[in-house]
């Protein structure tokens, strides 16, 4: 895309509204698409989640994405590697690819904003899985393994 100077600059990307309504539950809450990876050309997609009870995924490696979560209601601890953080809303923590990561929302309700960089295939993913039930733990781990990530652990307790 030209940028008026002759140089090539990369594209706007908008939260478009109409994304809002791919939603769909998974696990534990609710996920609405907000930036697709096709709308930057597989640089990142993210989702704005939230979570009607406690609890998250298993502990987990993406071998190609690195994770980025934004708390924006709520409260989540979040494991990185052998680290645990405690996250409240405006609190934003990085999972890079290849370490060990998982969260857990600790209140009631909670909602976060998780993007992944580059997007992979994690679109698929999550639309796979929200139609898996129930979503064993056997399930979810193969599911994950199809979209180069890897279960090595439980959830957070």
């Amino acid at each position: 895309m030209q940028d008026g100077t002759g140089s090539t600059a990369p594209p706007v990307v908008r939260v478009d509204t109409a994304m809002g309504g791919h939603s769909f539950g998974f696990l534990n809450g609710m996920f609405h698409l907000k930036v697709s990876g096709a709308s930057t050309q597989g640089g990142l997609c993210i989702y704005d989640t939230v979570r009607s009870e406690t609890g998250g995924p298993p502990m987990h490696i993406h071998a190609a994405q690195d994770e980025w979560f934004l708390v924006t209601e709520g409260e989540f601890q979040i494991k990185v590697g052998d680290v645990l953080h405690h996250l409240m809303p405006g609190d934003s923590l990085l999972a890079p690819r290849g370490i060990p990561h998982a969260f857990r929302n600790t209140t009631r309700t909670g909602r976060i904003m998780v993007a992944f960089q580059p997007a992979g295939t994690m679109e698929d993913f999550f639309a796979e899985g929200s139609k898996l039930s129930p979503l064993t733990p056997a399930a979810f781990a193969e599911l994950s393994a199809q979209h180069g990530m890897r279960v090595v652990g439980p959830p957070l307790a």
